[in-house]
């Protein structure tokens, strides 16, 4: 989605992690130091109940009012005044917008299991009202379209008729947050309110590194004043030509940046309600200059262990837990290259969690059992499902709807795929990141499906159940290099050549009447003369049905485009395991093919 959030402001505290709470609050607490540094603990921190987590961005009450406080809100394609013109997309129209639209949003994620709402705090500015530093809206006069006309670049669009309609739809759009404000509304408190009102934890997410405005660093409302110094920006974060404005973030090397973070997680940490602190990484993945020195990444360290203190502080206050964690890429020695060491902080116990994830779909074969094996045991790793299944382009039949991402939240059958295979790898829960960007009200049909949330993080509940899994494609729009994972497709073999691919997968009961469908996405009209598949190990597969329909419907999209067609083979359930699966494809012809996706479906069986 377009809009979201991160943080500010100035000095932070110094001196070493001490003994600040007792074990009965929170074992891990208690800590010595050896040469300034804590040891590893033995104690697990405690997140046995926090397992179906549910992670939402700064704008998830205020994309789809219509939705959450529908007696107010309609959805309206409008005449643009400027140009006599049709807006090419809807927008919600109504108001004012009121706090009892977030008690609908926490209502439904209690009704469908989660047990963590984790919500975002800001982008490169505070989004709640804060006081002590830069926020959003400072500044900020109702109606004022100018107010954002330095962000429409920054949306990629440059247009002068677009720039028009997108000044229209912002500011009204903005001025959801100016109800709140005028009302005498905080919405982050109201959000911890809403979630101790349903029993559910409240954390808080802090973005380290939000990019939304980098494409107009002085200009863009979104930017706080410190990121419009291009000396507190990175210089040699980018190369080649994807992004480079993506990679200019703040550098953690300057103490200017660290302070005001540090008083940025410092306030939602002891002014506000919560119980968990995330700090998001893949938003961005930057912070030190790139090739970082042993001290550039002890002073890193040093940092992290004063959010530590932060967040044990707390905990001794409140007599709760406070775990602490980061979502982050899965390539840990790429992480250390810009100065973040989680290894370290995983194994002396600075971090609780930790949630490897990609930008905008997680790869499928993200390597949960490394990662463990790297991290150690106290650490608590969880899955991350995110709302993107991969870039693999997809429409409705006629192909008036065509999206270059599927939106996974309107596909139950995938997210519990995703979901199942990194259980199977170890994962000791699921964080649920861009789930509600599946309420797409500019496409017909994309609904998000809450009730699909319910019991996701149990594996045996999801075995036997309808599925499907998706191999990671790439695709320049959410594929960023180096941090997201290698994709494994497109991929091209040889000439009576062959190409091993692996997934992470769950085990299937055997009586259920399923059977596994494997198909294979090749560019149309160039059908193979012998594509043979097989499952691990099973002897190959040469018997294949071709069909423009994909395995399941995603909302409205239901075929491939035209320029793709699948061939389905199909294999019993029984050859399917808990962890890695291995799949083959082989090329038993004379021309060379590419391979443009792997898609692969647990189901009844047909006739």
């Amino acid at each position: 989605m377009g809009f979201e959030s991160l943080r500010n402001r100035r000095n932070f505290l110094r001196g070493g992690l001490g003994s600040v709470a007792t074990a009965s609050v929170f074992p891990s607490l208690l800590t010595a130091s050896v040469e300034g540094q804590p040891k590893q603990f033995s104690e697990k921190p405690a997140l046995d109940k926090h397992r179906n987590l549910f992670n939402g961005d700064t704008c998830v009450y205020f994309y789809n009012p219509e939705r959450w406080q529908p007696e107010d809100y309609t959805l309206k394609t409008l005449v643009n005044p400027r140009t006599g013109k049709m807006s090419t997309r809807p927008t919600a129209v109504g108001g004012p917008f009121q706090a009892k639209a977030i008690h609908r949003y926490v209502d439904e994620l209690a009704d469908n299991g989660i047990d963590t709402f984790v919500i975002n705090a800001n982008a490169n500015r505070a989004w709640y009202p804060t006081k002590k530093f830069p926020s959003i809206l400072d500044g900020y006069r109702r109606g004022d379209r100018e107010f954002f006309r330095g962000h429409a670049i920054c949306q990629g669009i440059s247009e002068p008729e677009a720039v028009e309609e997108f000044l229209d739809n912002f500011s009204r759009f903005m001025d959801r947050y100016q109800d709140l404000i005028d009302a005498g509304v905080d919405w982050l408190a109201e959000t911890s309110r809403a979630c101790r009102r349903r029993k559910i934890s409240p954390w808080v997410s802090i973005r380290m590194n939000d990019m939304h405005g980098s494409r107009n660093p002085e200009g863009s409302f979104f930017n706080h004043p410190l990121f419009k110094q291009k000396e507190m920006r990175l210089q040699s974060a980018y190369y080649g030509l994807q992004n480079r404005h993506d990679r200019e973030g703040f550098n953690y090397e300057k103490s200017e940046v660290r302070e005001m973070m540090f008083q940025q997680i410092r306030e939602v940490v002891e002014d506000y309600d919560f119980e968990g602190l995330e700090l998001d990484w893949w938003r961005q993945p930057l912070c030190c200059e790139p090739g970082a020195s042993s001290a550039t990444i002890a002073m890193m360290n040093d940092w992290f262990r004063q959010i530590r203190k932060l967040t044990q502080r707390q905990a001794k206050k409140t007599g709760k837990p406070y775990p602490l964690g980061m979502r982050i890429p899965g390539d840990l020695d790429l992480l250390k290259a810009i100065g973040l060491d989680v290894v370290t902080l995983c194994r002396e116990g600075t971090l609780d969690f930790v949630i490897p994830a990609g930008f905008w779909a997680t790869t499928w074969d993200m390597p949960h059992d490394e990662l463990r094996q790297r991290l150690g045991n106290r650490v608590t790793i969880y899955g991350s499902v995110d709302d993107g299944a991969n870039t693999l382009p997809t429409q409705n039949e006629s192909g008036t709807i065509r999206e270059r991402m599927r939106y996974i939240g309107a596909c139950p059958e995938i997210e519990r795929a995703n979901a199942a295979g990194k259980l199977a790898m170890g994962a000791q829960g699921i964080e649920w990141f861009n789930f509600f960007s599946s309420d797409q009200n500019a496409t017909p049909g994309f609904r998000a499906d809450y009730t699909a949330l319910r019991d996701i993080d149990k594996l045996d509940f999801l075995r036997g159940k309808p599925k499907q899994y998706c191999m990671s494609t790439a695709g320049n729009f959410s594929n960023p290099t180096p941090f997201e994972l290698p994709a494994l497709l497109p991929a091209s073999i040889d000439p009576f050549s062959q190409r091993p691919f692996r997934l992470a997968m769950c085990a299937e009961p055997a009586d259920r009447n399923l059977e596994l469908v494997v198909q294979v996405v090749l560019k149309a009209g160039n059908p193979p003369a012998y594509l043979a598949v097989s499952v691990n190990g099973c002897w190959p597969n040469l018997t294949s049905e071709s069909s423009q329909k994909l395995l399941f419907p995603c909302g409205p999209l239901t075929h491939h485009i035209p320029d793709h067609l699948g061939y389905n083979y199909r294999f019993p359930v029984s050859l399917l395991t808990d962890g890695w699966n291995r799949i083959v494809v082989e090329n038993q012809s004379k021309e060379l093919i590419t391979v443009a996706a792997i898609e692969l479906a647990v189901r009844p069986k047909t006739v």
